[in-house]
């Protein structure tokens, strides 16, 4: 073969899954990442990516030998050259929930230095795997078409027959206008009313226009993240959530979790773990709206206080308004790092839902100097979720629970949860 293998196409044995939604082969000495594959299985792949190096990416094109676990895809875009949205369709539930469970293991050992069993949960509202998710964002292409990224690429599939979402969700959408560059929010909410708003295209410094290179890519995500003018294209654009009896309306580009099981489940496994009684104090960082904030006041009741730190002052305004007749729960604007310091000591319980980077060192050494004897970790991503419990053990804490949830079917996403104690 060519000292690039980019095109190149082999037969490749199957092995474990990796973490991103690969299995892992290996082919003349190097390591190759193949999407659309199995453990097991035998096929024939072709490399998408190669950087040089010890490893390579490759799609599978083939299945030569065909694992008992293998399903006709429900993602009809799923496959090689379809977008990014469903790298594990091709796999049953429970086989996804197992590759799953393998990763989750594999980063726990490896880089949290903790060896757990974990089996992936099923959320309830899961069903088939398809209509579970209740929001979505996508990009916009040039002819002003909405669809889904194709994986690691800027490519823009307008094919919306992804099962993921919710019923309903994409009807209408091609009659409606959006600029080109633009992305689309799509919310059904818990009453069952769409909501679907532009999100104005980010204004690119000449770094980013330019393109290639970590310095084009580091000034397109800040771009990105930076504030966007916001168009209501239908509905009201402030979704209606319901977690048990408590309602929450709050922007239709804020935060909620995707999954139609996923808040009250989350809910209730913290309150649970938090172990809270009256008059205490708990801390909700990286706290949203305040959905924690709100099971966690129930336990402490009105003599208690409920501390909820959230970067996003609009967040913050939803949590506020939301939450207006518990009086024990106090919000607090601005990064967690420094708020720390503003917040209410002696607390009995530190509940963090950080973003999919993680809390990291900052974070997790502040809230371990504050001697908050029980912490409920909460992770998007199984890497970086270990990384933190790492950083947990440094400081003192021992883990003392782990549980995963199959809050992401179809992909290979999953969340984690983590009770630690000192």
């Amino acid at each position: 073969m060519s000292e690039n293998w980019l095109g190149e196409t082999f037969e490749i044995d199957l092995g474990k899954p990796g973490h991103g939604g690969f299995v892992v082969g290996r082919h003349e000495g190097r390591v190759v990442f193949v999407r659309h594959g199995l453990p097991g299985e035998r096929v024939v792949a072709r490399v998408t990516e190669d950087r040089g190096g010890s490893f390579c990416r490759a799609d599978a094109v083939e299945i030569v030998s065909a694992s008992a676990d293998r399903v006709p895809p429900l993602c009809p875009q799923s496959g090689p050259h379809g977008a990014g949205c469903c790298d594990y369709s091709h796999a049953s539930l429970p086989a996804q929930r197992a590759m799953k469970s393998a990763v989750v293991e594999e980063l726990l050992s490896r880089i949290g230095g903790t060896d757990r069993t974990v089996s992936v949960e099923e959320l309830p509202g899961t069903g088939n795997g398809s209509g579970w998710r209740t929001r979505v964002r996508l990009a916009v292409d040039a002819n002003g078409r909405p669809g889904f990224h194709r994986h690691r690429s800027a490519e823009i599939e307008t094919d919306l027959s992804c099962p993921q979402m919710v019923p309903d969700a994409y009807v209408g959408l091609r009659d409606m206008d959006f600029r080109p560059g633009a992305e689309v929010a799509i919310v059904m909410d818990s009453a069952g009313d769409r909501h679907v708003v532009e999100i104005a295209p980010p204004k690119m410094s000449k770094a980013g226009r330019a393109g290639g290179g970590r310095r084009g890519a580091t000034a397109r995500r800040a771009a990105r993240g930076g504030v966007r003018a916001e168009r209501v294209v239908s509905g009201t654009g402030r979704p209606v959530e319901y977690v048990g009896d408590r309602a929450w309306t709050l922007s239709a580009t804020g935060f909620w979790q995707a999954h139609r099981g996923a808040a009250s489940a989350y809910s209730n496994l913290v309150a649970e773990w938090a172990r809270v009684s009256s008059g205490d104090v708990a801390w909700d960082l990286y706290g949203g709206v305040g959905v924690f904030a709100s099971a966690l006041a129930d336990r402490v009741g009105v003599d208690g206080l409920v501390e909820s730190v959230e970067y996003s002052v609009g967040a913050v305004a939803d949590g506020r308004a939301s939450l207006s007749g518990l009086s024990q729960v106090r919000f607090h604007a601005g990064r967690v790092e420094r708020a720390l310091g503003e917040l209410q000591a002696g607390a009995t319980v530190a509940v963090l839902d950080p973003p999919r980077a993680g809390a990291g060192r900052d974070v997790v050494h502040a809230v371990s100097a504050s001697d908050v004897p029980r912490v409920v970790h909460v992770g998007c991503d199984p890497a970086s979720f270990a990384r933190d419990l790492a950083l947990y053990r440094e400081f003192g804490y021992e883990v003392e629970q782990v549980r995963a949830f199959d809050a992401f079917p179809l992909t290979h996403h999953v969340e984690c949860m983590a009770l630690l104690t000192r």
